[in-house]
């Protein structure tokens, strides 16, 4: 039974995205590589399985990047600085920050990630990292245009109510 809501292309409804057991049972059911869950008008919600020997890839993101780790151990390397990394840990990568997480363990490294904005494809599922790369790298797993508007472009278009309403 597949527990993934396909994402959709589309500018988030005003309503409520909900993922139960996110934090034990529910990332691992995934096994993908990288699986966008959510993409909102200045987030989204990724989960990553890294295999057992595997990394994320030495990167450098223009968005701020928070790392929930549900499963597994690593290492993080931020700003040349290493950090060991296990199942309830979080780290939080500053937009322009270098970065890399290795998985150490002898179980796949299991995390949810939200970006702000959007780093990739509202719809992206990349069985591997080979994968993920060639889709960035043919400008096929990029963020809709939609994602990467100001506050008042928002406003603007009618999409989010500055007052609140």
């Amino acid at each position: 039974m597949n527990k993934f809501t396909p994402p959709s292309l589309d500018p988030p409804k005003h309503e409520m995205a909900y993922f139960p057991q996110m934090t034990t049972s529910l990332p691992s059911e995934s096994g993908d590589f990288r699986r966008v869950l959510w993409t909102g008008l200045y987030s989204q919600l990724v989960l990553m399985t890294v295999p057992v020997d595997g990394e994320i890839g030495d990167e450098k993101h223009t968005v701020d990047q928070i790392l929930t780790f549900t499963s597994g151990q690593g290492k993080a390397t931020i700003a040349g600085i290493d950090q060991d990394v296990k199942a309830g840990d979080l780290i939080i990568v500053p937009a322009g920050t270098q970065h890399q997480f290795i998985n150490t363990g002898p179980t796949p490294l299991i995390l949810y990630t939200v970006y702000s904005p959007a780093e990739h494809k509202p719809t992206s599922v990349h069985k591997d990292k080979a994968q993920g790369d060639r889709e960035e790298e043919e400008d096929i797993d990029v963020p809709p245009e939609w994602s990467q508007r100001s506050k008042a472009e928002n406003e603007k278009l009618g999409l989010v109510d500055p007052e609140g309403h």
